[in-house]
């Protein structure tokens, strides 16, 4: 058996871990794997290297990926579909475990039921917005570096008697501000799902001052939308491979709405990629092993079209189409609970 790896979009804690755990799966069957550099770029362009248990004994604390990654899709151009295929039966691979998220996983899914490829998914993403999967491996640590963030910015938000408004990552779904929120006891937090109500936030941040207290905290998800009808806000029009616009801005934007509703003195701190970096913490390390090892045994057993998820403490196989079809957002009673603290 010989099987071929890849990691695609953008990096995230947790990728070394499923990388490691794979290997070692597909060793422990009596195969062995390769390792394609720079997600389907390297699939395209047949660049890979050999992967070991050996060599990848000791990257479960590295954060990033070992194997690089990129934003390329194959579907952009039909011919680099056809020269992917190529490589794949030219290396001899029995499968191709694609580690990503939505995009990714689409390619991998397109590539499976479109030409035959056999082809197997790992959920990837700080988002934590696939469906199909209870958690993706990446959000424990985002959200974790989010939280300490917020607490090193609280301390100055005090001491200045000032808001900070703090802009997370969060494309379509708000798991990453909300979580943040609720865990730094954010005064207000701003995400995809519910349209922004710039009154409501301003009279929270106003009664909470003549109240006592001397500064405030707002998360907002960059994927927020001032109204039912609006775009997001962007920080240039230009599009990547799968067509996604590069998001960013919007936290300048709420700072500046409640400074000038308030007159409260107010400073935005956009965290973008530092959400993404640094070693995995132990639940994700936990995590893209367990995925790891069961991708591995998807590859010996032939279970192809499949991606490995998390159902409640479980490791199960679903349907990689399934797993693309739908995002997953925030629950109304998720919400709620968030909504919990907007009073004064």
């Amino acid at each position: 058996m010989k099987v071929g790896i890849l990691t695609g979009g953008g990096d995230c804690p947790g990728l070394n871990p499923v990388i490691r755990a794979i290997v070692r799966s597909v060793h422990n069957a009596g195969g062995h794997t390769i390792g394609f550099l720079e997600g389907w770029r390297g699939a395209i362009e047949g660049n890979f290297e050999e992967l070991t248990p050996d060599g990848t004994d000791g990257i479960i604390s590295k954060g990033g990926t070992i194997l690089g990654s990129s934003r390329t899709n194959p579907y952009k151009n039909e011919k680099d579909v056809d020269t992917l295929i190529e490589t794949y039966n030219r290396l001899g691979l029995d499968t191709l475990i694609a580690i990503g998220g939505d995009d990714t996983l689409g390619v991998a899914s397109k590539l499976y039921s479109e030409r035959g490829l056999n082809t197997i998914g790992v959920p990837k993403t700080i988002d934590n917005d696939l469906s199909s999967t209870d958690v993706t491996f990446g959000f424990d640590t985002c959200i974790n570096i989010v939280m300490e963030a917020v607490d090193r910015l609280r301390t100055t938000a005090e001491s200045h008697r000032r808001v900070v408004v703090i802009e997370t990552m969060g494309r379509h779904a708000g798991w990453i501000a909300c979580y943040s929120g609720i865990a730094t006891a954010a005064d207000f937090t701003l995400v995809p799902e519910v349209e922004v109500d710039f009154e409501k936030m301003c009279n929270l941040l106003t009664e909470r001052r003549k109240n006592g207290k001397k500064y405030g905290i707002v998360v907002v998800s960059e994927g927020a939308k001032l109204s039912n009808d609006d775009e997001f806000i962007t920080k240039d029009a230009e599009v990547d491979d799968f067509g996604h616009v590069s998001l960013g801005g919007i936290g300048d934007h709420v700072a500046n709405v409640i400074e000038e509703r308030t007159g409260f003195e107010t400073r935005c701190v956009t965290l973008g990629h530092l959400q993404r970096g640094g070693t995995p913490s132990a639940y994700d390390r936990v995590l893209g092993t367990r995925l790891g090892i069961h991708a591995g045994r998807l590859a010996k057993d032939k279970n192809f079209g499949k991606m490995v998820a998390l159902r409640g403490t479980e490791i199960v196989a679903v349907p990689l189409k399934d797993a693309v079809t739908t995002m997953r957002e925030l629950t109304p009673a998720i919400l709620s609970e968030l909504e919990e603290f907007y009073t004064s």
